[in-house]
């Protein structure tokens, strides 16, 4: 075994300095609300409410989702860049945090403010242009996140502990995800409308027959009031974060030392970056793999294990959401310690391994026969998934690191705007395919339960093949990735030797 520089401690441990407290882990967990939510839960409510309970077509759907991903890939590096000139009295971070998390959380409603008997063209004008101005919020806010979380510590296994409880709380708005499609199928919504909508919610408070399975719920009013409570949320969490964070490389080394940075910087001197480019390839094969089927897992259950029966798939895409997140929080400590004893590259690299092993899976997992078997789909799915966001994400912090000792430049946003710039234009070309492969296979939401034993077939098929070939290609990136722990040792040395302690 190689031996570790002599400048590091043999226990590994951080420096009192280099510990960050307890309220700002907390702080920046918060934000996977946001990022949760304000991201991702409309990709699972568009299918839900404007395909499953207003019939627009899956391929209108998923080509404005795939737009959206583009959308995104000109805010983020907008707003990364913004964020990394900004120069305030509250910092480079914090007022984009604040600001874009309450007009996200407050903008939420009205993704889904809409009304039965629109025609389909009139529905999806609607969707791209409400979710055209909620995706700037919600950029503004994620590039001024993911900045300030690659800042708050110098030390290799602080990053990914931070990270480990980022990801640990992100359980919770992941269950609230789980749970989306179930709620919009309760009793309370049986008959339910805008009139009599505070009498329903009123209901939720005083019936648990209200919490029942829905016959004919209105899915629409479902999840116009969701996602008033969750919008709500996240506006709380902006303001608690806006006071719970801080920005420890801002008052040494950018506002007194940096100068501003042309937007140019922050796509193609980034890419410029060598060990950047791997972790790139990386999380590209991952959302590809894993957007592009994305959507099938919760069809699978749906029209294969439950039939049809959109109350009870919906019921067992909540016990699949537990699942995942007992799943995921075992994942978080198990892949950290993994981390803290062989390093990241080899943590990360066991994580894709087992994701393989978890999506060939899913063709026993899913058995109408044994429905409890998803549970383990999901679980094991959320396992990896955990161990993966929490080594991505503490990698990308030591790329930073890198980055600086060549440039002598901190270039969170820029960073940040380009990986968010390249994974999301992956998952744009996974979501806009998804639907796609989901015609491919034959399903026609009119049909409801009556799906042909073909169609079932290959649903089945597509789930449990297409990751595995885009994780392979990940596991290729990783093994080229070139920070190795003892090397990320050896460059802290060289930084602050360069330009101080921090």
């Amino acid at each position: 075994m190689a031996s570790l520089p002599a400048s590091v401690p043999a226990n590994e441990q951080a420096n009192p300095s280099d510990h960050i407290p307890v309220p700002q882990k907390i702080g920046y967990g918060l934000g996977s609300f946001m990022d949760m939510w304000g991201q991702w839960l409309y990709n699972t409510f568009a299918f839900q409410v404007f395909n499953v309970f207003l019939f627009v077509p899956t391929h209108w759907i998923s080509t404005l989702l795939m737009v959206n991903r583009l959308w995104d890939a000109v805010t983020d590096p907008l707003f990364g860049w913004l964020s990394d000139n900004t120069r305030s009295r509250w910092g480079r971070r914090r007022p984009y945090i604040l600001i874009g998390g309450l007009l996200t959380g407050l903008s939420m409603p009205f993704l889904y403010a809409v009304d039965q008997g629109w025609s389909n063209v009139h529905y999806i004008t609607y969707m791209a242009i409400s979710s055209a101005i909620y995706i700037m919020f919600t950029s503004s806010f994620i590039m001024a996140w993911t900045g300030i979380g690659m800042e708050m510590t110098p030390d290799y296994n602080e990053r990914t502990k931070l990270m480990a409880v980022r990801n640990a709380i992100q359980k919770m708005p992941e269950l609230a995800m789980f749970f989306a499609a179930q709620f919009t199928t309760l009793a309370a919504w049986d008959g339910a409308n805008l009139g009599n909508v505070v009498e329903r919610v009123t209901l939720l408070f005083t019936s648990t027959d209200a919490w029942g399975k829905g016959e004919e719920p209105n899915i629409l009013l479902g999840a116009q009031v969701y996602s008033v409570i969750l919008g709500s949320i996240i506006a709380v969490s902006a303001i608690a974060m806006f006071f719970l964070l801080k920005e420890r490389y801002y008052k040494n080394i950018v506002a007194r030392k940096q100068e501003k940075l042309p937007i140019v910087d922050t796509i193609f001197k980034a890419i410029a970056c060598k060990p950047f480019r791997s972790l790139l390839v990386m999380v590209l094969a991952y959302g590809l793999g894993t957007s592009m089927v994305g959507i099938l897992g919760y069809y699978n259950t749906l029209y294969y294990v439950c039939q049809g029966d959109l109350a009870l798939g919906a019921a067992w895409n909540f016990k699949m959401g537990i699942a995942g997140m007992v799943f995921g929080f075992c994942g978080i400590p198990f892949y950290t310690m993994i981390s803290k004893w062989f390093g990241k590259r080899h943590a990360m690299t066991l994580v894709l391994i087992m994701a393989i092993g978890a999506f060939i899976g899913d063709w026993w997992f899913y058995n109408p026969n044994y429905p409890w078997m998803q549970l383990l789909a999901c679980g094991c799915v959320a396992f990896t998934g955990a161990g993966f966001w929490t080594i991505y994400h503490s990698l990308l912090t030591d790329v930073i690191d890198y980055d600086e000792l060549e440039t002598g430049k901190r270039r969170e946003g820029s960073f940040s705007a380009c990986q968010s710039w390249i994974s999301k234009v992956g998952m744009a070309l996974g979501a806009g395919a998804s639907g796609y492969i989901l015609t491919f296979t034959g399903f026609d939401a009119e049909l409801k339960g009556a799906q042909t034993a073909e169609t079932i077939l290959w649903i089945r098929i597509m789930l449990s093949s297409v990751p595995v070939v885009f994780l392979i290609g990940a596991v290729i990136a990783i093994i080229k990735f070139p920070l190795s722990k003892e090397k990320m040792h050896e460059l802290r040395d060289n930084l602050e030797a360069m330009r101080g302690k921090v």
